[in-house]
């Protein structure tokens, strides 16, 4: 490495030029989680939407109806 470097390890660039950034521009922040499934065309009859399995499998979790947990 060059002396001129090592004098300027804490400094920015003079390259770097950020006097008309916006900060956050394109963070989103965590999304939701998705997870794509297949239904059966029987089942999907009944339950169109995300919105619809949703509710129903909450209703599931609640009646304690479910798998146990997976770690992964």
């Amino acid at each position: 490495m060059n002396e001129k470097f090592d004098e300027m390890k804490d400094e920015m660039l003079p390259e770097y030029d950020f006097t008309n950034a916006v900060r956050g521009m394109f963070y989103t922040g965590r999304s939701r989680t998705t997870v794509v499934v297949s239904l059966d065309e029987d089942v999907a009859k009944y339950f169109p939407t995300s919105q619809y399995v949703n509710d129903a499998l909450r209703t599931l979790i609640a009646e304690g109806n479910v798998p146990e947990v997976r770690d992964e």
